[in-house]
């Protein structure tokens, strides 16, 4: 194990050394320390390869090992992706690698939390999003105020994750089996760390909230892991599944000079065609409205690794400990791409917009059901609706519908399947910090990463201390669940977080300010404008049979 002992120079100074070098199933790795403040650091291994370098379209394989001491000391590339601006590829197909954060002066047998990012199934990477001169997925702060070992993992995306054919030529899923791969080393690794292999906890934010599920979902996790949270996604959303993959597969086929009607020669000349170009074929249209159809790689129903749409396959999840939820305004990112005046304080949002979302997103159900979401959300507005209510509206509606729903089926399925294993549910809802939005809008998509990543104690310059004592919130609640399947057991909370059964649905709402209060049963705290939770759920769960 990687072990920092206490040096003192004198009866007033210690310094924590770290001899750093942990011997792994591929060979031995050297790691850095990391100061952390008086008597606290961190071990961080970065770029450690969890799997060979991946053939295309296979599942990953075990890696062979190296010779000597690999310096985990810096990231490796991120697997072959778009670029943000969609206008060149970045990465590599050698990318499946994972990163550790390790405290010090703790016991062993510590906690193990695996992080899976988001991005759409389409971009991202383990040290994704530079933050100030870090990434946002660092886990320093979390391991070290958390007391558990993060870890943060590669997975490949776009095309080269997640084109399939539907069927055994090429099931697809090549992300979410990286997934499993990355799971599965740190079962076999982490001990030599100083974790327990037999308490992992695997937790993601939107894409990476889905892939947990699905994660959860595989018969192939059976004692993998023993707790699982869902950031904002979970499988059952309407943009984490391939309906039609054989489609997107012929599309990118034309794209990249793969013309052909006879499907083999296809299959053939996309193996052997340019990376790059195969990964370019997965450019967003931006043209295409709503924003939720511009998803198309993604997971998809393979029979082997998902073998049942997602809704059946809860049963698989008995054992398993699951914290879930959403934040308040999770849909405002995609709605202002769809209904872009919501965000144009001069422009007008009108009625015939909604209904065109509504028809959009409800999948041209027909005229009655577009009235009946329309009505539903409608309903308080009064006869001359004000301008901000219309437009939070819209947000609401994509929120409910690509977040918040899905999320509480998950959950109650969830509960219902459970067998010992407990269910937590939440709602996160601290005021947005970006600058320029309309006063009315609360907690974007996303927006709770920082906070879970301690930026505010990495970085106390540019937060209050409202926001401090959030993150200190969410680092207690989120590796107090980790270690004991209680989210309020173990360090110290601001309030009880009751669990979710069958019969009772309450759910944390999560800000600089948790009170007793804090603890709700209605959809949208302190609103009153739908009439009922239930209604909310079951108007969009009739529109859509998988749920």
């Amino acid at each position: 194990m990687s072990v920092c002992v206490c040096v003192c120079v004198s009866t007033m100074a210690c310094t924590l050394v770290c001899l750093g070098v942990v011997q792994t199933e591929g060979g031995k790795v050297k790691g850095k320390n990391q100061n952390m403040g008086l008597l606290h650091s961190v071990d961080v291994f970065k770029g450690i390869p969890f799997a060979d370098v991946p053939g295309r379209w296979e599942l990953p394989k075990r890696h062979p090992g190296w010779d000597g001491v690999l310096q985990a000391i810096k990231y490796q590339k991120r697997c072959l992706q778009v670029t943000l601006l969609q206008l060149s590829s970045q990465g590599s197909e050698d990318c499946l690698y994972l990163n550790i954060h390790v405290p010090q002066g703790v016991s062993r047998g510590l906690p193990v939390m695996v992080y899976i990012f988001g991005g759409a199934f389409l971009l991202g990477a383990s040290n994704d999003v530079p933050f100030l001169g870090n990434s946002l997925y660092d886990g320093n702060e979390m391991a070290d105020r958390g007391g558990v070992i993060v870890v943060s993992v590669n997975y490949r995306v776009g095309s080269l994750g997640f084109l399939s054919t539907g069927d055994a030529r090429m099931p697809g899923n090549y992300g979410l089996w990286d997934q499993h791969a990355a799971i599965s080393w740190v079962k076999r690794n982490i001990e030599a760390f100083g974790g327990n292999p037999d308490n992992i906890t695997i937790f993601g934010q939107s894409a990476g909230a889905a892939s947990v599920n699905y994660q959860m979902l595989s018969p192939y996790s059976k004692g993998l892991f023993r707790r699982a949270i869902s950031q904002c996604g979970v499988a059952l959303s309407p943009w984490a599944i391939q309906l039609d993959p054989m489609a997107t597969t012929k599309k990118v086929a034309r794209k990249v000079g793969c013309r052909t009607t006879n499907e083999e020669e296809m299959l053939l000349c996309l193996k052997i065609t340019d990376p790059v170009g195969i990964t370019m074929a997965a450019k967003l249209n931006l043209l295409l409205i709503p924003v939720m159809n511009l998803l198309e790689f993604t997971p998809v129903v393979d029979g082997d690794f998902i073998p049942d749409h997602p809704s059946r396959l809860f049963n698989n999840t008995a054992d398993i400990d699951y914290l879930a939820g959403v934040n308040s305004m999770d849909g405002h990112l995609f709605a202002g791409v769809d209904v872009p005046s919501i965000n144009q304080r001069r422009k007008e949002t009108t009625a015939a917009q909604v209904k065109k979302l509504i028809s959009g997103l409800t999948q041209q159900k027909g005229a009655e059901a577009i009235q009946s979401v329309y009505s539903m959300y409608s309903a308080n507005w009064g006869s001359v609706p004000q301008q901000d209510m219309v437009k939070k509206t819209v947000t609401d509606i994509e929120t409910d519908y690509l977040f918040l729903v899905p999320t509480q089926v998950a959950l109650q399925l969830h509960a219902q399947h459970a067998r010992g294993a407990r269910t937590y549910s939440y709602l996160f809802d601290m005021k947005t910090r970006i600058p320029g939005l309309p006063s009315w809008v609360g907690a974007m998509h996303a927006e709770d990463v920082q906070y879970l990543f301690g930026k505010p104690f990495d970085k106390p310059l540019i937060y209050f201390p409202r926001h401090r004592d959030l993150s200190g919130y969410m680092i207690a609640y989120w590796t107090n669940f980790a270690k004991t399947g209680d989210p309020s057991r173990g360090s110290k909370v601001p309030t009880i977080w009751p669990p979710f059964t069958p019969s009772r649905h309450p759910y944390l709402v999560i800000n600089s300010d948790i009170t007793k209060s804090s603890v709700r049963y209605s959809p949208r705290p302190g609103d009153g404008r739908y009439t009922s939770r239930q209604e909310t759920l079951n108007t969009w769960t009739d529109l859509d049979g998988s749920l």
